[in-house]
């Protein structure tokens, strides 16, 4: 089994990859959901029903099965190589997983209330919630590449400062985005 070993992680890393392109692109869908939802009709009940459309393609033919493939595939690598299990590095990592995971099934319901046509949340906090992903990302790629749980403190660290970065992007998209709602 160990020759298919490489293979199997390729395939991991790719579904990985969609599962993350999914997770970044739900919020856009989201926010432009919650954005038209403001609009006058007809323009709205348009922009809505193919928002909606775009949305569940994504969410199921994507995002879904990339998500449970990727878990699928790394289930399957640490069975060929439990080594990996008693890694410090790799516990901190499985813990980001739980998070991704946790993060896949809030999205999952804000997509429901959205197929639904229920807004609960502002655009304004879809885009910090978009972050969410991308810190998640960070953290657990230094981890694989670093393998070093010792150092998960100064990634903590970085990914804290990587965040008030995001929230000034975002603050300051928000000023532009005043002045030009077109950008």
């Amino acid at each position: 089994m160990e020759e298919y070993y490489y293979y199997i992680k390729s395939l991991h890393l790719i579904f990985v990859i969609t599962w993350f392109a999914g997770l970044f692109y739900i919020p856009r869908l989201f926010i432009y959901h919650i954005e038209a939802s403001k609009k006058p009709s007809p323009d709205r009940e348009i922009l809505t029903k193919q928002l909606q459309l775009m949305a569940k393609r994504l969410w199921y033919i994507i995002t879904w099965p990339s998500a449970v493939l990727a878990t699928f595939f790394a289930i399957w690598l640490l069975i060929l190589n439990p080594v990996f299990l008693k890694m410090p590095w790799m516990h901190v990592k499985l813990g980001f997983v739980v998070l991704l995971i946790l993060y896949h099934l809030r999205n999952h319901i804000i997509f429901k209330q959205l197929q639904r046509d229920e807004v609960k949340y502002t655009a304004n906090y879809m885009r910090i919630w978009n972050e969410g992903s991308t810190i998640i990302l960070f953290a657990v790629v230094f981890l694989v590449i670093l393998k070093s749980a010792i150092n998960w403190v100064f990634g903590v660290v970085g990914i804290l400062v990587l965040g008030v970065l995001l929230m000034l992007g975002i603050k300051f998209y928000k000023s532009i985005r005043s002045k030009n709602p077109e950008a």
